[in-house]
């Protein structure tokens, strides 16, 4: 059996020496016998004596020699075995993605990369163009409840639930990032073409110009005042968005596209809204048949519709991509409507017919030959592409004996796309102009994973997809342990983040590669480094950080880190 050098003992040093040793003399005393065979024997006889002699001191000396090697270097020899006995302690060594761990537990804050042409990536920067990703100093130190990035302003609402925006198209003067909406407990929001929708904790929604020009020079509303029998008015012009809700009834969540928005409720109804003041929704992306300028009805223009076509059915999500819709109901069925010109709505593409007002379900039980039972369970969608996650369980054959299946009741866990593919966002390693059938993004399905605590294989799924205009990042449910039990605190686990991906468009490099090449495939990057000494040590790549407590200041906040694809830029920040 092969032993390593440093683990053997001072007598087999010594006498692997020797042999080595009586072998060379071997070879060079050949030569010098046979130079000098003319002589006398007492000659040889006495050469012989002297090389024997010469030998054995040389032996000796070589054995001497062996021993004290070996006995005064034996504890360096052993130093590095002992050393790396407990590798959790070393982690600050390893390289970015132990620094990216311990960053997030300590100094959370926001990256940005990409188009940087309005300011919205680094407002304090020249660059028209940011590369890799870099640390947006405003939010050092913060964590956020959202983050919206588009490609002339961007928009982020902070722990305590104020708007913050920023980017050339919020001020042509003054870019950098400023409170507007403040007092409203806000909890998420949308961006449209000139607006924002936001949502705040009771469920209002406030629709606000992103222009600064017109947040000052609008209509402002008047607000009641903690003083009794005192009003004034806003601080900036903002409308509510009003839907007709049932008693107890609140939206919760809410989505939208370029000229529209759709609301979500409790009770699992959606609205569709106008969200733009130049244009009106035009490609049935409302969900309401018919409906158009011409013939809207009376009231204001960002009047709530309520999708009727979705009424027989409880919502639990919605998305939204530039110009149409999808939602998904409580027994994993997607709907979609508005513009199909790249086949977004995952139906065939009709010229004469380009769009489609009303919802129609997606039909993802043809997907799957033989017995399997599909079940939607996530949708996303941004620009000309829909997503769709599912959870295909086999179940048992009209014939199938249940003794003979093997793999009865496992649960393989897929992702579907279709739409626009020219510049790689449908992630199926092809350039497609249009898809108009969902095609699987093989890279992020059928895969599987040894679970600690189920002791056994669990399918790894897709924890959470952002869409942008045309580039996209998945994050999967893969957060590796190493240990069986679970912790909320990163410095008590070992569990290193959740794979992240992206692929698409890369013309404005907001695929974080550093290069300018599209990928119709997904990718790692790796994680940004901070000063010379990270940028030194090895490339890790880039993992999204799992919820865990961290430090805010002086305050232990439970925070996770999130992925947010805008128009042609991308961002990752610590989120509450």
């Amino acid at each position: 059996m092969w032993t390593p050098r440093g683990r053997q003992s001072a007598t087999s040093l010594a006498i692997q020496a020797s042999r080595r040793l009586a072998r060379n003399s071997r070879a060079v005393g050949a030569p010098w016998r046979r130079f000098y065979a003319s002589s006398g024997d007492n000659q040889g006889s006495s050469s012989h004596w002297f090389r024997n002699s010469l030998g054995v001191a040389t032996l000796g000396t070589a054995g001497y020699l062996g021993y004290e090697y070996a006995t005064s270097k034996g504890n360096e020899l052993e130093t590095p075995v002992e050393h790396v006995k407990d590798l959790t302690n070393a982690t600050q060594d390893f390289g970015s993605q132990f620094v990216q761990k311990k960053r997030s537990v300590k100094s959370p804050g926001v990256y940005v990369w990409g188009n940087n042409a309005y300011k919205v990536v680094d407002p304090r920067s020249k660059d028209s163009v940011v590369k890799t990703p870099r640390r947006f100093s405003y939010f050092d130190g913060q964590v956020l409840r959202d983050l919206r990035l588009g490609e002339t302003s961007g928009a982020a609402i902070t722990e305590n639930g104020d708007l913050v925006q920023w980017g050339k198209g919020f001020s042509e003067t003054d870019f950098k990032p400023t409170t507007t909406l403040t007092g409203k407990n806000l909890t998420s929001l949308c961006m449209s073409n000139d607006r924002l929708i936001t949502l705040s904790s009771d469920g209002t929604v406030y629709s606000i110009p992103i222009a600064k020009e017109d947040q000052l020079g609008g209509h402002k509303p008047s607000e009641g005042s903690w003083v009794p029998f005192w009003s004034g008015s806003a601080s900036v012009s903002y409308r509510k968005l009003q839907p007709s809700l049932r008693m107890g009834e609140r939206v919760t969540a809410v989505t939208g596209g370029i000229d529209h928005a759709l609301l979500l409720t409790s009770s699992g109804r959606v609205f569709s809204v106008a969200s733009s003041s130049e244009n009106y929704p035009s490609f049935g992306q409302l969900g309401v048949s018919g409906l158009k300028w011409a013939n809207r009805p009376k009231g204001p223009v960002d009047m709530c519709h309520e999708v009727s076509a979705l009424k027989g059915s409880k919502i639990i999500q919605v998305a939204a991509g530039d110009y149409h819709s999808m939602a998904l109901d409580d027994h994993g069925n997607v709907y979609a409507f508005g513009d199909n010109s790249f086949g977004q709505l995952g139906m065939e593409f009709d010229p004469s017919f380009p769009y489609c007002d009303a919802p129609i379900m997606v039909p993802i039980r043809r997907l799957y030959r033989g017995p399997y039972l599909p079940k939607a369970t996530r949708i996303a969608a941004g620009g000309a592409n829909s997503f769709i996650a599912v959870d295909a369980q086999r179940v048992l054959g009209s014939n199938e004996n249940p003794s003979t299946v093997r793999d009865l009741g496992r649960v393989t866990a897929d992702v579907w796309t279709c739409g626009r593919g020219i510049w790689g966002a449908l992630g199926n390693g092809k350039w497609t102009h249009i898809q108009d059938s969902l095609t699987k993004v093989k890279p992020l399905s059928g895969l599987f994973e040894y679970d600690e605590r189920l002791k056994g294989l669990a399918p790894i799924r897709m924890r959470d997809i952002s869409v942008g205009t045309t580039h996209v990042s998945a994050v999967m449910d893969n957060n590796t342990q190493m240990d069986a039990a679970s912790t909320d605190s990163l410095d008590e686990t070992n569990a290193w983040g959740y794979d992240v991906l992206w692929w698409g468009g890369n013309e404005h490099f907001q695929l974080g590669t550093g290069r300018r090449s599209n990928s119709s495939k997904p990718i790692y990057i790796n994680a940004p480094a901070e000063g010379k000494k990270e940028a030194e040590k090895q490339d890790a790549r880039l993992q999204i950080m799992p919820r865990h407590k961290g430090k805010v200041g002086r305050r232990t906040v439970n925070m996770e880190q999130r992925v947010e694809c805008g128009r042609h830029i991308s961002a990752i920040y610590s989120g509450v």
